[in-house]
């Protein structure tokens, strides 16, 4: 089997994703140190007590995930489920990955451009052929919808893509050809959403005064769900580390209906 020194595996990581361009709420890259290298890999959404045993019981060498750790502004202290957690990884040796708003944002690899290839969304390109995008650290990406897709047929679209029918404010046959999107808890960007003066907004969360923005404003809103906007990054970066040292990469996909 395919080892890597966890150290390279590390390297490759902040090299590919680039977290040190990122004023984040939480530490990006190697969390906790385990074992010194590395041939399985557990991915998936968040650091949760479930995903560490899954990757105990496999036998797993490390995990990696959009939700990490650490986070500012949380007590600091290691108590409680912080500190089950953090003996579980370190009894085995668990290296714990973790990028958050390095993974929202890659080009290719990332959450928004992830949830753009899962939901048929076409990103509005600049001259240099990158993505067009918005709103805080250019967080928001902007696109297009096929033709003639209405709000109504958006929504059952994100349903049967995400499994999870999601939260839509508008009207339901408003036509929708320029969209925005950022996945996760994004709602509070969305007035940066409809400066770009885009048809819908797409997010996974909703706060109370999303709702009276998109009805005083015309621009339609999606809540999709944090968790399930955030699947199919960590997804493609777990493909890529496959592809890259040859190692076992298993997602596991701990539900969470928020």
């Amino acid at each position: 089997m395919n080892q890597v020194p966890t150290q390279q595996l590390s390297d490759w990581l902040n090299t590919t994703l680039q977290p040190q361009r990122f004023k984040d709420y939480c530490p990006n890259g190697l969390q906790v140190e385990g074992k010194s290298s590395i041939s399985h890999i557990i991915t998936g959404v968040t650091a949760t007590q479930a995903l560490l045993e899954v990757a105990v019981e496999r036998n797993a060498d490390a995990i990696l995930v959009h939700h990490g750790w650490f986070w500012k502004n949380e007590d600091p202290v290691v108590r409680g489920t912080k500190r089950t957690r953090l003996a579980l990884a370190l009894a085995h040796q668990l290296n714990v990955f973790a990028y958050h708003l390095p993974l929202d944002a890659h080009p290719t690899l990332g959450n928004n451009a992830q949830l753009a290839r899962v939901l048929g969304l076409a990103p509005e390109l600049d001259a240099d052929g990158k993505p067009r995008l918005c709103g805080p650290d250019d967080l928001i990406w902007l696109g297009h919808c096929p033709e003639g897709t209405t709000l109504e047929a958006l929504g059952n679209r994100v349903c049967n893509a995400l499994q999870r029918p999601p939260l839509l404010v508008g009207n339901l046959q408003q036509n929708i050809r320029r969209i925005a999107w950022c996945t996760g808890g994004a709602q509070g960007m969305m007035q940066a959403a409809v400066d770009a003066g885009v048809d819908a907004y797409l997010t996974g969360e909703a706060s109370e005064p999303t709702y009276h923005l998109a009805q005083e404003t015309g621009t339609a809103f999606i809540g999709a769900g944090h968790h399930a906007t955030e699947r199919y990054g960590v997804q493609a970066l777990g493909q890529a580390i496959a592809n890259e040292f040859g190692i076992r990469v298993d997602f596991v996909d701990i539900d969470n209906p928020i």
